[in-house]
């Protein structure tokens, strides 16, 4: 546009002074909303109009590294079109080159190590850029003009398979993988286990040493056209596998697939996703078929991503490792999501899309949350802003938690950020719990079912609102184990309204694996003595369970909703013991077959409004009795519990219910519950499982006194 002056990248945003006739000026401040890059977004564009100083040329200033930082920091973007042509071009020079990248396209957040995002300030900063990447970097009408990884084969990273002097490792590996073998891919965030998807032998040995014996594995398409073979896409889901972020997306296996069944046993989704990286293209191109590409780890331990650390626990897996010397920051995870009604509801917010900032309309205190114990995520609140990590997972052994407190002092770093306060779960034995009463600050304990709704309340931005906060275990101020709650929430405090009745979960945390004691617990209370003879878990040891049941001190009393569906799932014998979390509810929710009519349940007035479920249960086994289909009585359980939540905001007075927890990962569920006379609202930027419960706290305690 001929204007000159200078723009700086700094810690706290971009800073451009440009100069030139008022009308340049304002169209270059059109032209700059209209004309961004694809991935770009702006969060705010404030501007005043100076006296001129009459500069001579618009030149990039060095960045400036001083202040508070408040800017956002981007995530990692899948490979552009552009860039792709290029890598499959045999007269580029970047031909098969598997980290070629442009300004549109490639690493950020897994190799910046400090703020401003410069290349001196990232993993990139070993590899010095030869004659021709440093000519397009300097220049302004190049896609690489400025693109801190930039590289070719001359001068960037390279890849080769760990032992094996071959001439090309990536089309080695792919040999491997149609071979039947499993071998370890190093890219952008960590390393992926892939094996041949169509291979129902290598898929269970993957499992038997990953340790990973039914939960689904992700699949990687060599294309979008591969995908429709073998899923029924809608145009949201394209858009959403297709679109930068790139994350794995729950869709419906077609009946004709030819994906080994050991992929998502029992399981009509399968979480597909697209190549995002040169690497992966390039693989999946060799390969013209779907593999498994699982997180590079055993299971329940973080991710894999450091070279040093796969030679020496993936070898226990495979000895066929993909590696490159690029290093990575800090792992990051795929994202994982399902379309519902348009809108994108995460099960899992990682890659692609942390740590962007939840934007809210409140200036914050520095609050550090520090999450829960599964799904867990912490988060920095700054301004109007609360940063969201990447998935960190349960912290349930030695690795997870030295993961946790490396992703704290990591955000601490980046963002310069010292917290005024920690807020956490209010679950004494959560490690997070424990890691927030050490840090010597001010902690501010938030109920977790509060935490729930309240970062939803922040997605919305408003200060209150009534909730569903539905889940499988949280802890109870009362003692009790809390997961069917409604309440009125407000980002200072909560009022709880209504609760599911509570029944005895036999065992504690045994009966959350042994789901068969959560049928009989439920059996018991509908039925009393009677469910001693009523034909269902017969080879199990009943009477004793029963008695334990009526020990407190051995048995908590909970209001789960989780734990009811899986007690209903277990009656319907679709599932007695689960090898991992909310499995037996995701069996309930996959046999489901549309059938009309619900069950009754009633609701009891007292200092709580309390729903009774007994009914409903009496009717489950009636008609289990009576020999009707598992998938109808499943559908008719679904519909029951919709009608629970909008009867009970009726009976409250109100005519909208926000709805949090990982109960709301059940599409069925949520369908239904759009279908009753009540107005819905869910999550659409962070997950509704504990996932996103960092976000509530990050505002609970911004809010606290």
């Amino acid at each position: 546009m001929g204007l000159k002056g200078w723009v700086i990248n700094s810690t706290q945003g971009v800073f451009v002074e440009a100069e030139g006739p008022e009308p340049a000026l304002r169209e270059f401040l059109e032209r700059l909303r209209r004309e961004k890059p694809r991935p770009a977004f702006i969060t705010s564009l404030e501007f005043k109009f100076l006296d001129p100083v009459g500069y001579r040329k618009f030149e990039i200033k060095k960045s400036d590294g001083r202040g508070e930082p408040t800017v956002l920091v981007l995530p990692d973007i899948a490979t552009c079109e552009e860039c792709l042509a290029e890598v499959f071009d045999p007269s580029n020079r970047r031909y098969l080159y598997p980290f070629t990248n442009c300004t549109n396209c490639g690493p950020r957040f897994s190799i910046i190590k400090a703020l401003p995002y410069d290349r001196p300030n990232t993993t990139m900063a070993r590899f010095q850029m030869c004659e021709e990447c440093l000519a397009e970097y300097e220049n302004p009408e190049d896609r690489r003009y400025h693109a801190q990884p930039n590289a070719c084969p001359k001068c960037g990273p390279r890849v080769w398979l760990l032992g094996r002097d071959v001439e090309d490792p990536i089309a080695e590996a792919a040999r491997l993988i149609l071979s039947g073998e499993i071998v370890a891919v190093k890219g952008l965030g960590g390393f992926h286990l892939f094996c041949d998807a169509e291979n129902p032998e290598a898929v269970r040995r993957l499992r038997a040493l990953k340790r990973r014996y039914e939960k689904p594995f992700a699949v990687m398409f060599p294309s979008l056209e591969a995908l429709r073979e073998h899923a029924e896409l809608t145009p949201e889901e394209e858009a959403t596998l297709t679109g930068p972020e790139a994350p794995i997306v729950l869709v419906r296996r077609r009946p004709q697939s030819t994906l080994a069944p050991e992929v998502s046993p029992q399981n009509p989704y399968v979480g597909a996703f697209l190549p995002y990286t040169p690497l992966h293209h390039i693989l999946m191109r060799l390969l013209k078929k779907p593999a498994v590409a699982t997180s590079g780890n055993l299971t329940d331990e973080p991710m894999v991503y450091e070279n040093s650390e796969a030679v020496k626990s993936l070898a226990k897996i495979t000895p066929h490792i993909l590696l490159h010397d690029r290093p990575i920051a800090r792992r990051v995870d795929d994202s994982v999501l399902f379309v519902f009604k348009g809108t994108r509801v995460f099960v899992r917010r990682s890659r692609g899309f942390a740590p962007l900032p939840v934007r809210v309309p409140w200036r914050l205190r520095r609050v550090l949350a520090v999450g829960g114990f599964h799904k867990n995520t912490v988060a920095i609140a700054i301004g109007q802003n609360v940063f969201l990590s990447q998935h960190i997972g349960d912290l349930d052994n030695p690795k997870a938690l030295k993961a946790f407190r490396q992703t704290v002092e990591d955000f601490k770093a980046l963002w310069r950020f010292e917290p005024e306060l920690v807020a956490s779960d209010m679950h004494p034995g959560y490690p997070s719990t424990q890691f927030a009463e050490a840090e010597g600050l001010p902690v501010v304990k938030v109920q977790h079912h509060h935490a729930h709704l309240a970062a939803l309340l922040g997605e919305l931005g408003r200060e209150e609102g009534f909730g569903a906060a539905w889940d499988g275990t949280g802890w109870g101020p009362d003692g009790t184990v809390w997961g069917g709650e409604f309440l009125w929430a407000s980002l200072r405090g909560f009022r709880r309204l209504a609760r599911l009745r509570p029944f005895p979960l036999p065992g504690g945390e045994r009966a959350i694996k042994e789901v068969w004691r959560l049928g009989l617990s439920a059996l018991a209370e509908a039925f009393g003595e009677e469910a001693l003879e009523l034909p269902f878990f017969s080879d199990e040891p009943k009477e004793t369970l029963l008695k334990l049941a009526r020990n407190p001190r051995f048995s908590p009393l909970s209001s789960s909703a989780g734990r009811l569906f899986d007690a209903v799932s277990a009656l319907l014998g679709l599932r007695r013991r689960v090898s991992y979390e909310g499995q037996a509810a995701m069996l309930l929710e996959f046999a489901a077959e549309p059938a009309p009519g619900s069950y009754p349940f009633e609701l009891h007035r007292g200092e709580l409004l309390e729903v009774d479920w007994r009914p409903t249960l009496k009717a489950v086994v009636r008609d289990a009795l009576r020999g009707k289909p598992p998938g109808e009585i499943s559908y008719k359980f679904h519909r029951t519990m919709a009608r629970v939540i909008s009867e009970v905001a009726r009976e409250l007075g109100f005519n909208e219910v926000l709805v949090s927890g990982g109960v709301f990962q059940n599409r069925l569920l949520l369908e239904l519950l759009t279908e009753e006379p009540i107005k819905v609202r869910w999550h659409q930027l962070v997950p509704p499982n504990d996932g996103g419960i960092s976000l509530g706290q990050a505002l609970v305690g911004s809010f606290s006194l």
